[in-house]
């Protein structure tokens, strides 16, 4: 007889999947299979996955291996970059152990500087990303896609054909779209779920390695929330907000923790973890499957482009479609672009959306949880 878990219990065992891939990834490299770890949202997974790699996120959430890290790296860096380089220096991620490459990309000044120092580590590709979205940035990241293509044709000794390429395109699009249906459920007044449950979910569906059974196994989550919420199991009426800012997960999970620990609800996560990784596809019926992916993968909105019109659209909408009565925007200490774009950010929720907003500026210890909470209430009750 099958036993039918109870959502709580579902939630929690997203929330504990990535201790449990440490064993997973050493099982995938003894099989012969490679890995392919990287940090970024722009890290063009289908062309890895047509390789025959599995791909992973390496870790970068904890201010565990931070002090390692400032004996190379300056103080006053972002801590995602410090948070990185300590885990790689220190040998404490097993993901990064059992990765044969680490793809890196151009994001920020700190994280180019750090890539250079983590390729004495282990052996990096870096990707050249454009900080623009024009048609002329395009033809440059897909010269880098093509690159990065050929590099690991030579490096795992295969052939990325255009079946596997399109199988693996159809693959990727297949979990993003269950993984949208599954945070469109907080589309409902009021929320069926919390939304510290949704990123459970959600975080932890990246470090999942059978991709082909992602998408049925989050589609029976989705009908067992829809469900419940029918039968009137559901969240009280509380202050829905949109998150917003840097990636969430590790150290900063306090930022969720105290919007619903002092009655509000995150309804959207606008950022890498949330909406931002899974809004778009890829165009599976292009005819240049190649440029499609380079397409989709520059489009991502984030504040290391300019203008960066896409992360305003996709916000946008997030406040409309999930009924939105605030956004908090969390950024990490010394990370520029998110820092700087907090001013655009505040006018385009305040002034176009004409709702209330909030940023806290944060890093991974635990030293400002208070703070938090007392800011945060303050925020919540002025809803």
């Amino acid at each position: 007889m099958k036993i039918i878990k109870e959502l709580p219990e579902v939630f929690e065992e997203f929330a504990e999947q990535r201790k449990n891939s440490f064993l997973a990834v050493k099982e995938i490299k003894e099989k012969g299979i490679p890995v392919v770890g990287a940090y970024c949202t722009y890290f063009p997974q289908e062309i890895a996955l047509a390789a025959g790699a599995a791909t992973v996120g390496l870790c970068s959430t904890s201010d565990e291996t931070i002090p390692e890290a400032e004996k190379d790296l300056p103080r006053n860096l972002c801590p995602l970059i410090k948070s990185s380089y300590g885990f790689a220096k220190t040998d404490k991620c097993p993901f990064f152990y059992f990765s044969d490459i680490v793809v890196g990309e151009t994001t920020c000044d700190g994280k180019k500087k750090m890539y250079e120092y983590m390729s004495e580590l282990k052996e990096v590709f870096l990707m050249e990303l454009p900080n623009t979205q024009s048609e002329e940035a395009l033809k440059l990241w897909k010269s880098e896609i093509m690159r990065f293509k050929k590099y690991l044709e030579e490096k795992f000794q295969t052939r990325i054909t255009d079946k596997k390429i399109r199988e693996a395109v159809k693959i990727q699009n297949d979990t993003r779209r269950s993984l949208k249906r599954l945070y469109e459920v907080m589309r409902h007044d009021p929320a069926p779920i919390r939304g510290y449950d949704l990123f459970k979910v959600l975080y932890g569906s990246g470090f999942k390695f059978d991709r082909r059974a992602m998408p049925a196994e989050v589609d029976a989550i989705v009908e067992r929330i829809e469900k419940e919420y029918a039968e009137g199991k559901m969240e009280d009426k509380k202050p829905r907000i949109i998150l917003t800012g840097c990636p969430v997960g590790g150290g900063t999970e306090k930022v969720i923790r105290a919007i619903e620990e002092n009655g509000g609800i995150v309804v959207a996560y606008e950022n890498c973890t949330g909406a931002k990784s899974m809004d778009q596809l890829v165009d599976e019926e292009a005819d240049d499957i190649y440029d499609a992916i380079a397409r989709r993968y520059l489009q991502i909105g984030c504040s290391v482009m300019t203008p960066d019109q896409n992360r305003f659209a996709l916000m946008g909408r997030l406040i409309d479609e999930y009924k939105a009565d605030g956004v908090v925007e969390m950024t990490l200490s010394a990370c520029l672009t998110y820092n700087l774009e907090s001013r655009a950010v505040r006018r385009f929720v305040t002034e176009e959306k004409k709702l209330p907003y909030i940023v806290v500026e944060t890093d991974y210890s635990a030293q400002d949880t208070g703070q938090l909470h007392t800011r945060i209430a303050a925020f919540l009750e002025m809803l």
